[in-house]
């Protein structure tokens, strides 16, 4: 599963000086109080199966709305386009939402680099000119020549919906593999380019999902499922995963298979290749986190893999081939994570060496070896930090980074001095460093430059005190003179989950929730991985409760410290994240004004029957389990929901997402349009031609952030000073 309020200013200046403007005088900045009018709403009618029920052990759970899992029925398609007809009528009716869109444009519309990288003395990166729906492919012969397109994205589809996902060059650089996703489905379907001459090859796989390209002489690695029944490709189970190789020229009925385990169909198999093409590596997983391990050596032609992992209660990563040694990164016996030498001809645990050892309090989340040496990314309360030690695990530096923020994507050849790496904050929009690796200082390769006084704004750490007394981190944006008053629009954040961390990134659309004195703040909550394994597994199961008591915990914080109130202040979350939102809402209504779970996993009890979901079992339990389901069922947010007045709610989902199929948001918001009391709308958005966020296009990235910053600051009574 692996990311929006008042300021009046009174100076007669263009609107991008307004927020200069505010910093100017000396008081505080206030949010003035104002009063809308109520937008009425009438939810298009839901039908009602009381047949529909299943039983749990001894306890009987009533499922009404289950018509609408089969999202190709022509009643669902129709409940669809009648609920998207009640929430844009309704959105359309918000008057300065048109305003709020076109600052967004203002903010969004600036240059956005990928960090460079080499492949066969060739530079490449990524670039967004501004409001492309998709960023380009482009290269250099170096870093100072003319760039020309490699392959362009926003070529795939008239309307930008489809996108390039997964990519990989031959060792010689004269093929480029890249896969493309769809309307934002997890299926891919991989070409390949020749980039001697530009043309486009004939090879088409199609099928691919959770796939990695791993090259090997004139063909590549990938994984592939068997193909599903007619309309049952986006909800079907994902079942019998496995590695083929694919030979260029040949047909995909011609594939090898390379890997596959029939006796376990819910294994799901991802298969590399170093960057020397020595070393095909297989891994293999049952859930969201833990991983068998096997290499084949391809220099020796060896038939048979070898396993260097066999079981499923670690993480392991081959990060590079150091002269017949496999550099791994793995929290076994490490929750924080190390990296290790497995020497390939001797791979038993036994002979394993520790390289890079455990950090006690901070946590390796990746490393990259450069210049003769390994760059290694920490977690350092839940910020980056970036340390660089020599091929004996010796510690040699740490490299200065300009603030509280996020290092992602270091790229550099393993011999050679330049690398790089980009930067971002919530208050820096990513920014590409080059690395020197002789000296290890650090220079700005590319700046961007946007409609946006970052100057006028600060980031803050908190330590929250969850209800069991444990600290919790949490970061809060705002502008430098906000006033304390309780007034100011606020937007909380969280995850919590599958030991992914939540690390500080930009984004235009809460950068525009700052101008307008709001408040952007986001909870490291437990479930994440911002402080190891420990903290992942303290979020899991029937512990899952503690991530919705952090995240409460930390909203009582911004109410108590008069940040905000409760009803200027809002929640966000999506995926595992809209979870977050469904439980903390269902559980605590009174807190929040507004919520927005974004394509959330909100039916706990059968969420495993769709597509890739029962991997995620791991994390949360399954109803078949008689424990695990007496802990579900007192969180489901589907199966919390009662008779009592919930906080605005914008349901967020969309019709191509097979990660968290959209029934859970079609069957939560049927529910909650039943049973909610008082006017707080009940509004579900529904796009079309998406998936679950993954290669979305800049227009639709638009557009929803317009439609929820518009949402809230509408039902917080704070107009806008655009």
């Amino acid at each position: 599963m692996r990311t929006l309020i008042l300021n009046i200013c009174f100076c007669s200046i263009p609107l991008f000086l307004a927020v200069a403007c505010n910093q100017s005088g000396s008081s505080a900045s206030k949010t003035q109080p104002m009063q809308f009018k109520k937008i009425p709403v009438t939810y298009p009618v839901s039908r009602q199966d009381s047949a529909v029920a299943d039983t749990y052990f001894d306890t009987t759970i009533n499922d009404p709305y289950r018509w609408l899992e089969d999202d190709q029925s022509a009643e669902t398609k129709d409940w669809v386009q009648k609920q998207n007809a009640v929430t844009f009528g309704y959105l359309e009716q918000v008057p300065f939402r048109e305003k709020i869109k076109t600052r967004l444009e203002q903010i969004w519309n600036f240059e956005k680099y990928g960090t460079p990288f080499k492949k066969a003395g060739v530079y490449y990166f990524f670039k967004n000119d501004g409001l492309q729906n998709q960023s380009v492919l482009y290269r250099q012969a170096t870093l100072d020549a003319q760039p020309e397109v490699v392959l362009d994205p926003n070529t795939f589809s008239a309307d930008g919906t489809a996108s390039l996902q997964e990519y990989a060059f031959s060792k010689d650089g004269r093929y480029l593999a890249y896969s493309i996703s769809t309307g934002g489905s997890d299926w891919r379907s991989i070409r390949v380019k020749d980039l001697q001459n530009g043309q486009l090859l004939p090879d088409q796989v199609e099928w691919a999902k959770f796939t990695g390209i791993g090259w090997a002489g004139n063909g590549f690695y990938y994984t592939r499922y068997p193909e599903p029944k007619a309309g049952a490709a986006l909800t079907a189970a994902n079942q019998n995963s496995a590695i083929y190789f694919h030979q260029l020229g040949a047909p995909q009925s011609e594939d090898r298979l390379v890997y596959q385990d029939k006796a376990h169909p819910n294994y799901y198999f991802n298969a590399g290749t170093t960057e020397d093409e020595r070393f095909l590596y297989l891994s293999g997983s049952e859930s969201t986190s833990g991983n068998m391990l096997y290499f084949k050596d391809l220099a020796k032609n060896q038939k048979a893999f070898t396993p260097i992992y066999t079981k499923f209660d670690h993480d392991f990563a081959l990060i590079e081939n150091l002269d017949g040694n496999l550099l791994i990164l793995t929290n076994h016996q490490a929750p924080n994570q190390r990296l290790i030498l497995v020497n390939s001809a001797q791979p038993a645990e036994t002979s394993w060496r520790t390289l890079v050892p455990e950090d006690s309090a901070d946590v390796l989340q990746s490393a990259v070896v450069c210049g003769g040496k390994i760059v290694c990314s920490y977690l350092h309360n839940a910020s980056s930090a970036l340390r660089v030690f020599d091929l004996e695990g010796k510690l040699l530096r740490e490299v200065a980074l300009p603030e509280i923020g996020t290092v992602v994507n270091v790229q550099g050849e393993k011999n050679e001095a330049q690398a790089f790496f980009a930067f971002q904050s919530f208050l820096r929009p990513s920014t590409i460093y080059a690395l020197d690796m002789n000296t290890l200082e650090t220079s700005v390769f590319k700046a961007p430059k946007l409609d946006f006084n970052s100057d006028a704004y600060l980031t803050e750490q908190v330590w929250v005190t969850g209800k069991d007394g444990t600290k919790v981190p949490m970061f809060i944006t705002r502008k430098k003179n906000i006033s304390f008053d309780s007034q100011n629009p606020a937007l909380l954040y969280g995850y919590g989950g599958f030991n992914i961390s939540v690390t500080p990134g930009f984004s235009a659309s809460k950068a525009a929730l700052l101008e307008n004195n709001g408040i952007y703040a986001v909870a490291n909550i437990r479930g994440g991985g911002e402080f190891g394994e420990k903290w992942h597994k303290a979020g899991t199961k029937c512990q899952k409760q503690n991530v919705f008591d952090d995240f409460i915990a930390a909203a009582e914080y911004l109410v108590d410290k008069k940040y905000t109130s409760p009803p200027r202040l809002a929640i966000e979350g999506g995926s595992n994240g809209g979870l977050l939102v469904g439980a903390c809402m269902t559980q605590r209504p009174d807190l929040f004004g507004v919520c927005f779970p974004r394509v959330g996993v909100l039916d706990m009890l059968r969420y495993h029957q769709f597509t890739i979901g029962y991997a995620w079992a791991v994390d949360y339990g399954r109803s078949d389990n008689q424990t695990e389901f007496d802990c579900l069922i007192k969180y489901s947010p589907l199966h919390r929901i009662r008779k009592t007045a919930y906080p605005a709610t914008m349901i967020t989902t969309a019709d191509h997402d097979d990660r968290v199929v959209p029934a859970h948001s079609f069957k939560f918001a049927a529910t909650l349009q039943q049973y909610q009391q008082g006017d707080n709308p009940a509004l579900i958005r529904i796009e079309t031609s998406a998936g679950h966020g993954a290669g979305k296009p800049t227009a639709k990235l638009l557009e929803e952030a317009a439609d929820m910053l518009s949402f809230m600051l509408y039902q917080m009574n704070v107009a806008p000073v655009y």
